[in-house]
């Protein structure tokens, strides 16, 4: 099988955006212990900023992937590079002006989350409509292995750069460059009759799909809620007093200690594409479901076993990530073109609004029973995550419209 030039361009643009977004949206998980000793924040304080992020993230998902169904793939996903590396930049001026630290901090990474929302919804639209049916799966896997790549990329300046927290935020602006080659090499996938006759954003909840989007959403809600309940609070478990529950790592060492388990991600996003195109998605998306929701607990109340930790946070990244590695491939493949970005911002967003409580969430249990209790509770969702997605119908192998 042939894949044009054309196809590697837009791979590798919205993996590339996925990838500099992850690098932005993680920076504030890594500088989140100095930013809370610099301006006095708790641990409710500091995962309402992250809760903020989710829930704006929620609604430029949806935006964006509207916009997307109306005025092209391409310039949307233009748009939302740019927004948050804006955003990014901006978090660096926190603390400058005589306004609360805690509410300027929510306004620029507030911003960041309209811009974070929309990239997936756009990135993931452009690769499943150029891709095979063939190997699909495989091309968002590869997509959503930015995600891992730019969590890395965090962890190495946050250890390069921390405690000098603005500097780490200016570099967040750099992403913006990426803008100019999308617009110079990437393909729009919309045509131009559908772009002046666009289908209504409410459709996705017609009678004829609105199943889909329910069910979809549903198991969206669970598996996001603990993805950012263990992954926002992750570096700030490895840095928290042993006392608190958490392994009490300098914050440098906390940072190199990401690295095993995005490196795990990275290839359990690229073997779940494998994976859901042999086996299919729903019996490869349970698995690594239920596989993750046994390791986390392990992990989460085992602070101060560095070597259980070591040997553990490549697996919990290899399955507590990878299966989000075919989640865009079969929401695409539950809707026509002209309501697909609009379907995959809404399902994946209706998520993220819900999700926004979980870093609020896991820190008000960690104030009070230990961060790695606290990270253990998310296993719950994923079990009921695993259960809802039985609900789905088989989507391997379907063809698309272009």
């Amino acid at each position: 099988m042939k894949i044009s030039r054309a196809q590697w361009n837009t791979l590798f643009a919205a993996q590339a955006g996925w990838m500099l977004d992850a690098m932005d949206a993680m920076l504030y998980s890594f500088a989140l212990t100095t930013l809370m000793a610099e301006f006095g924040l708790n641990g409710t304080q500091a995962g309402s900023v992250a809760s903020t992020t989710l829930f704006t993230a929620a609604i430029g998902g949806i935006g964006f992937g509207i916009l997307a169904d109306r005025i092209g793939r391409k310039t949307s996903l233009s748009l939302t590079l740019l927004l948050y590396s804006v955003a990014s930049a901006g978090t660096a001026t926190v603390g400058l002006i005589p306004v609360s630290p805690l509410l300027q901090l929510i306004f620029w990474r507030g911003l960041l989350g309209f811009g974070m929302g929309g990239e997936w919804a756009c990135g993931a639209a452009l690769v499943a409509e150029t891709w095979p049916a063939e190997v699909r799966g495989r091309a968002i896997a590869i997509m959503q292995s930015g995600w891992a790549i730019g969590y890395i990329l965090a962890a190495l300046l946050a250890a390069a750069f921390l405690p000098n927290w603005r500097l780490l935020f200016v570099i967040g602006l750099f992403p913006a460059l990426l803008t100019l080659w999308v617009r110079r090499h990437v393909p729009e996938t919309l045509d131009e009759e559908r772009r002046k006759n666009p289908a209504s954003p409410l459709e996705v909840f017609s009678p004829e799909f609105r199943r889909f989007t329910l069910r979809a959403g549903s198991v969206a809600i669970c598996v996001l809620i603990a993805y950012w309940g263990v992954f926002t609070w992750l570096p700030g478990f490895l840095a928290s007093p042993v006392e608190r529950g958490g392994a009490g790592m300098s914050i440098v060492k906390s940072t190199w200690w990401i690295i095993p388990v995005q490196i795990g991600a990275f290839f359990g996003y690229l073997s779940f594409g494998v994976i859901a195109d042999w086996l299919g998605r729903k019996p490869a998306f349970i698995l690594y479901l239920l596989i993750t929701a046994i390791v986390t607990p392990i992990y989460g109340l085992n602070a101060t076993n560095q070597a259980l930790l070591m040997t553990l946070g490549p697996v919990l990244g290899f399955f507590g990530s990878g299966y989000f590695g075919i989640f865009g491939a079969m929401v695409s493949e539950l809707f026509p073109q002209r309501i697909r970005a609009t379907a995959l911002g809404v399902i994946y967003n209706i998520g993220r609004a819900v999700s926004a409580t979980s870093p609020w969430l896991v820190g008000a249990i960690a104030e009070r029973k230990g961060v790695g209790s606290a990270l253990g509770v998310t296993s719950l969702f994923l079990i009921a995550g695993a259960v809802l997605m039985l609900t789905l119908p088989e989507t391997r192998g379907k063809q698309l419209e272009a």
